[in-house]
């Protein structure tokens, strides 16, 4: 197991990439050091381990740099073996992997467009996303998390971003799409996920994510 002198996260909390990093170690017991990135003046660290995305989160093992969220945390689970976030089968694999795919960029773009425009372009937006939010719904089922039943895996950490930072998104936005009342198994995933300890205690603060959007959307709204 590594050890926090050799495993370093850089990146900031109010990040939703960033926080599923750091949701994957916690759950995993891996030890790591923290190192907090300001985004609006990027350090020469974060430029020099990333200098083709120049985003963050970067995770750093062993002084070697792995950029991009999903492919750090397949990294992580095939580094350290204990609590499996992916499942063993390669089918079943494959399966997660496209789940992933079609809410990082099906469902996340929709609601990047959603929240950087008005009037009739956000209303398709919105309706965009209530599609991808359906099929998610259907993809959940009965099942208490994405991953299954009995414990939450590499698909709930990448859906994280609706059980939390979505709220503020719609909310600083000026729009509604996620609905308990048309989405029942996603409001209920919503419930469990962020009552689990390890999730709950990486959650930045609601008056933060208020303030980091509300600044996105007026920066938005003078270009």
């Amino acid at each position: 197991m590594a050890g926090a002198e050799e495993l370093k996260v850089l990146g900031t909390r109010q990040s939703m990439f960033t926080v599923r990093v750091l949701w994957a170690l916690e759950l995993k017991g891996v030890e790591y050091e923290f190192v907090e990135q300001d985004l609006v003046n990027k350090s020469s660290l974060l430029l020099g381990l990333n200098p083709v995305h120049k985003k963050v989160p970067v995770l750093v093992h062993g002084g070697k740099p792995i950029a991009e969220s999903k492919i750090i945390l397949e990294y992580i689970d095939e580094t350290w073996k204990q609590r499996p976030l992916l499942p063993e089968d390669p089918l079943e694999r494959a399966y997660v992997r496209f789940w992933a795919a079609f809410i990082d960029d099906k469902l996340m773009e929709a609601c990047r467009k959603a929240f950087a425009t008005t009037g009739e372009d956000q209303a398709v937006a919105a309706e965009s996303m209530a599609e991808a939010l359906k099929l998610v719904e259907q993809e959940l089922g009965g099942k208490k998390y994405l991953g299954g039943d009995e414990e939450i895996g590499y698909l709930d950490l990448v859906a994280g971003w609706i059980a939390y930072w979505l709220q503020f998104v719609e909310e600083v936005g000026g729009f509604k799409v996620m609905d308990s009342a048309k989405f029942p198994c996603l409001d209920a995933w919503i419930k469990n996920f962020v009552q689990i300890p390890s999730v709950a205690q990486s959650l930045p603060s609601p008056d933060e994510l208020r303030n980091i959007f509300c600044a996105m959307r007026m920066a938005m709204q003078r270009k």
